[in-house]
């Protein structure tokens, strides 16, 4: 059992008063190029751990004293439907369960049945690995009620520890067909000899906010999971069943995908571990499309509005000390967790990110201006549910970099660019926009060479070896920096040109600075430099490629505009190879369909593909566990994901200005198929089928006037103007053969 608010610890101080000494300190080093030293004085720089998030509990159930084994079983989740079914036979009954997560409910249902009556017995019981308590109330309901550790530690914390963070409670209430239900302990629910049972299962928090210290808070989590199941009170199975069916629908059938013909019977009857297993033969194009809908299934099922950020396991972690604390990453996890949003027609599940991106800016701008003396917010590497944006604890390999609030916020420019709702650009962006930008401002200096730097910087968590031979990581003007700022700016005067803000002194200060950044660099070797000197790798097959964001998720690099820094591009991706984690993965296959090379796509695509034993997961790098959950390894959801979004960014892309339609389609491996709902910007809706490997016809369409001008196919381009409230047929030559209304 998942409540996504529950994590230890309280709100943190994310400042630092010594910090502008250490910090004068460290450029001083940097200049004078001495860069291990820089990298060790910066330890001084970091802050503190992340909280660290917590699984409430589990719900068992015990069959055993039925008292015979069981042949036919059968376990599997619909993706149509977002419900699991398990099935088997003891002797001559065929029981069936069937499980779903209740979004319009808030709750997590159960029905447990059989195909003969009076055969449903067992024992259930509530258990959490946190400190708790769990009762029997007076409506024969299962109450169990916990506390989350108010420290960090939580392999160390001690007793008082243990009880003094946020507070959860979980009721558990049963509707029964005849059979009858007792307790005998006080604690676990037997059912004897019922027909069908239904459990219904509610939980709630004492999460108050991030701003609000856990004794604080006013929130009765039991009073909540209690009002919640009230709620449900006259309704039956089929109808809390409908409702979930009618929310779930309306975001998961928005798009549709097939790469080939219909699973076949032989395929169908396999288990996804061996259909992962034999992937590497078969490439069964119908694994890659339910790969691709699982990504949006899990964005779905963890980040809907009211609910918290998708962290780094989503929230799907089961345990207290997860890895890496299960805290959102801003280096590339947290984004990558919401890249698919946009492009599969899933907006408002990003929700949670800007709600959350609202605090830390509130935190951010007093990180800014005690650590910085600086205006304006910023966030750094890694955060958690207080809203946390001071460095991580540690190396400055990691926890030293101040760009992960910037790259947040161009997540608000592209939500913007994909639907045109100028009222979320003007009161929900912008501010933050702008903040983010004040910051970005103060923090550049001007360096010797004329240019604006920042400094101290590093390439998320890769080193380079320094002039001294040492491994370093602290420099100055990394390439990722002046990539994310120069996509900041240029985000921030697009939006004040809509707004009517030009005028303003920041969009004229951005506009002074901007041509003051450093330009990109090609290395000896042919890649894009990584840092503003052409320092020599210390891990050439690193598994971050944050020296190539402007190519993607940016868009300062593209193969129309800057055909050179593509080419080093390409290099760069040879250089760093294929080998990596599921989000680097899913990375490099996102930047090869930029790149419009088909072919390496569709490698990074296969490697995903290679089944990781849970038990041996060190042995991996990278791959897919038998329910699909891809592998750093340990079991990160990022690439899940990111995958998904992948699969689109093949498919589909497009500019302001531009619609490019099948950039980099596998044409050999899936030589025909078709894709239903996917976006473009300017709120575009996009219909694309092919037959034998070439564009068969395309249906265009949005609900507004928009700013697209060019439809690409291949070498075609054609110009084109798309009218709001018309749908557009395209066909192979990019010729309109027929519009028509569209339907409301």
């Amino acid at each position: 059992m998942f409540n996504d608010t529950l994590w230890t610890g309280e709100p943190g101080n994310y400042t630092n008063s010594s910090a502008p000494a250490v910090l004068s300190k460290v450029r001083k080093l940097v200049d004078s190029g001495q860069y291990s030293q820089a990298n060790a004085a910066a330890f001084d720089l970091s802050g503190e751990h992340s909280a660290i998030y917590q699984p409430l509990g589990d719900l068992d159930l015990d069959f055993t004293e039925l008292g015979e084994s069981y042949t036919s079983y059968k376990r599997e989740l619909d993706l149509n439907t977002a419900c699991v079914t398990v099935s088997y036979s003891m002797g001559d009954v065929l029981y069936t369960r069937q499980h779903f997560s209740s979004y319009p409910h808030q709750s997590i249902i159960t029905k447990i049945s059989a195909n003969k009556s009076s055969s449903v017995s067992f024992v259930v019981s509530l258990t959490s690995q946190l400190h708790h308590t769990v009762s029997i109330n007076s409506s024969n309901q299962i109450v169990l009620e916990g506390t989350c550790p108010s420290s960090n530690e939580t392999a160390s914390a001690s007793d008082a520890d243990k009880k003094a963070g946020i507070k959860f409670s979980a009721v558990l209430d049963l509707q029964v067909s005849n059979g009858t239900v007792k307790s005998s302990d006080g604690k676990t629910l037997k059912v004897n000899n019922a027909d069908w049972v239904v459990l219904v299962l509610t939980a709630a928090s004492s999460f108050a906010g991030p701003f609000v210290r856990p004794a604080n808070s006013k929130v009765d989590p039991q009073s909540v999971a209690l009002r919640t199941l009230d709620k449900m009170k006259g309704l039956s199975y089929s109808d809390i069943y409908q409702y979930h069916l009618d929310d779930y629908k309306n975001l998961f059938q928005r798009v549709t995908l097939q790469l080939g013909n219909a699973v076949s019977a032989v395929t169908a009857s396999k288990s996804t571990e061996n259909r992962i297993k034999s992937f590497k033969d078969d490439e069964d194009p119908s694994l890659v499309e339910l790969l691709f809908h699982y990504g949006r299934y899990l964005l779905i099922s963890s980040s809907r509005p009211g609910t918290q950020i998708s962290n780094l396991q989503g929230i799907w972690s089961k345990d207290i000390a997860p890895a890496w604390d299960a805290a959102p990453h801003l280096n590339i996890n947290l984004q990558m967790n919401y890249w698919p949003a946009l492009p599969c027609n899933l907006s408002e599940c990003q929700e949670p990110l800007f709600d959350f991106i609202s605090s830390l800016s509130v935190n951010g701008s007093k990180t800014a201006k005690v650590n910085y003396e600086a205006n304006g917010w910023v966030a750094h590497q890694v955060t958690d549910i207080w809203a946390k944006t001071s460095p991580d604890r540690g190396d400055p390999l990691w926890a030293l970099w101040p760009m992960g609030g910037a790259w947040l916020c161009t997540h608000l420019w592209e939500h913007y660019s994909y639907t045109l709702d100028k009222s979320f650009l003007e009161n929900t962006a912008y501010p933050l926009l702008e903040g983010s930008a004040s910051f970005l401002l103060d923090w550049l200096i001007t360096g010797s060479n004329g240019y604006l730097e920042t400094n101290p910087s590093t390439s998320p968590e890769h080193a380079f070896i320094a002039p001294d031979g040492k491994n370093a990581s602290v420099s100055y003007s990394t390439t990722m920096d002046m990539a994310i700022i120069r996509e900041m700016f240029v985000s921030v005067i697009s939006a004040a040109e809509i707004l009517g803000k030009c005028q303003t002194d920041l969009v004229a200060k951005i506009k002074t600075a901007l041509p003051k950044l450093p330009p990109y660099k090609i290395a000896r070797d042919g890649t894009v430099m990584e840092w503003a000197l052409d320092f020599q790798d210390s891990e050439i097959h690193h598994r971050h490629v944050s020296h190539l964001f402007g190519l993607f998720p940016g868009h300062t690099i593209t193969p129309e505009r800057t055909p050179d820094l593509c080419k080093a591009v390409a290099n760069s991706l040879y250089k760093r190879g294929v080998e990596g984690p599921g989000w680097s993965t899913v990375w490099k296959m996102t930047l090869w369909a930029r790149l419009r090379s088909s072919e390496h796509a569709y490698t990074m695509v296969k490697h995903l593909f290679d089944l990781v034993d849970p038990a041996h997961e060190s042995d991996y790098e990278g791959g897919l566990y038998s329910n699909l959950f891809t592998a750093h390894p340990p079991f990160q959801i990022d690439a899940n994901y990111g995958f998904s979004a992948g699969i689109a960014e093949i498919l589909v892309q497009s500019t302001e200005q531009e619609l490019h339609l099948l950039p980099a389609l596998p044409r050999e491996k899936w030589p025909d198929g078709c894709v239903k709902g996917l976006k473009a910007r300017g709120m575009v809706t996009v219909n694309i089928c092919w037959k034998k490997g070439q564009l068969h016809e395309a249906l265009v369409w949005c609900n507004d006037q928009n700013n697209i001008e060019r439809l690409r196919y291949c070498e075609q381009v054609a110009t084109v103007s798309l009218l709001g409230g018309k749908v557009y047929r395209f066909g192979a030559d990019l010729k309109c053969l027929k519009t028509w209304p569209l339907k409301k």
